[in-house]
């Protein structure tokens, strides 16, 4: 339906940005790698995903194609629908999610929020023989060594951990963040000390 979206950013929220297209605010739900990439009054193009349930139309934003194939890939998973799928592109990158796949990595799969053992077991029998190989994935954007902590602390309260919990896991990876942090990267590596927590 809606196959990418191009305009100025409007808005970046916790779990959404809002791009400006023609004179209309488009909102994205996107994930919190998505959105450490935004700059209000920056210009950018997000490839999208469009959901249509009985009583909404939402649009998924995505930092690439790959990303976007993923969310879509995932939910034809029986119990897989856009809340898990976006979680799944939140915790992992789309090759260590393939990787996980092709290797039967439950545990892998289990550190999403929402995805239990039998979730996880159903995701890798139903999607084995067609998520893939591993494409070489691309590079997370960096970020400077200020910013980076609140993004990573505005992606986990977005994915819905408490303001402490989320103080916790950021002090707990800063030592991983080095002198050009990977958002996206820290934000997974966060997640899962709260899902071992």
């Amino acid at each position: 339906m809606i196959a990418f979206v191009r305009g100025q950013v409007a808005a970046v929220t916790l779990s959404s940005a809002v791009l400006e297209v023609g004179g209309v605010g488009l909102e994205l739900m996107c994930t919190p790698g998505t959105l450490a990439t935004l700059r209000p009054g920056h210009s950018a193009t997000l490839p999208t995903s469009m959901v249509v349930r009985e009583d909404s139309l939402t649009l998924f934003g995505f930092a690439d194609e790959d990303e976007k194939q993923i969310f879509e890939l995932v939910q034809t998973a029986s119990g897989v629908g856009p809340k898990v799928a976006q979680a799944i592109t939140a915790v992992l990158a789309p090759d260590d999610l393939r990787r996980a796949i092709a290797s039967d990595d439950v545990k892998t799969l289990t550190r999403v929020p929402g995805i239990g053992q039998k979730g996880a077991q159903r995701i890798i029998l139903e999607l084995k023989d067609r998520i893939g190989a591993p494409t070489g994935g691309r590079p997370a954007a960096a970020a400077s060594s200020e910013s980076w902590r609140d993004q990573v602390h505005q992606g986990l309260m977005g994915l819905g951990w408490t303001t402490r919990d989320a103080e916790k896991a950021v002090d707990a990876v800063a030592p991983e963040a080095g002198s050009s942090p990977d958002v996206g990267a820290l934000l997974r590596a966060a997640l899962r000390t709260l899902s071992k927590a």
